[in-house]
């Protein structure tokens, strides 16, 4: 079935389905005369939907030849990357690498300065505190 058959049956294949969602013909059809708003629309025939069915088979098997104005080896070329491009993305990468490791430090630093305070305030608790001795009784 060649390509331009397969297109014609599905856009009519596409309008008999809009024609029966809708009830009427799509806008790009439609007559020009208008009637006033008031009056009735008369009744809309749709084409049979069998006139733009098609078999399973038909739509699933590829052609047997491809088509002689389609090329089947695309060579896609390469883009050149502009040394402009380059640099600035060089520029970017290098910019968050310092901003990830001043991130870093500072985790690290913070870390630090934390557990140095909690072990403090753990040895100070463990070691008696001289205002919480009482006098011995006499």
């Amino acid at each position: 079935m060649s390509w331009k058959k397969e297109r014609d049956l599905l856009i009519a294949q596409t309008m008999a389905f809009v024609e029966s969602v809708t009830g009427k013909q799509p806008d790009a059809e439609l007559n020009v005369d208008t009637k006033p708003i008031l009056e009735t629309a008369p009744a809309v025939e749709t084409a049979p939907a069998e006139a733009a069915k098609m078999h399973a088979a038909e739509i699933l098997a590829p052609p047997a030849t491809p088509p002689k104005d389609v090329q089947v080896n695309i060579q896609i070329p390469r883009t050149v990357v502009s040394s402009d491009v380059r640099t600035e993305i060089q520029a970017r990468v290098a910019n968050f690498r310092a901003h990830q490791q001043r991130f870093t430090r500072e985790r690290e630093e913070y870390f630090k300065t934390t557990l140095t305070k909690v072990r403090t305030a753990i040895e100070d608790e463990s070691a008696p505190d001289p205002s919480d001795r009482t006098p011995p009784r006499s």
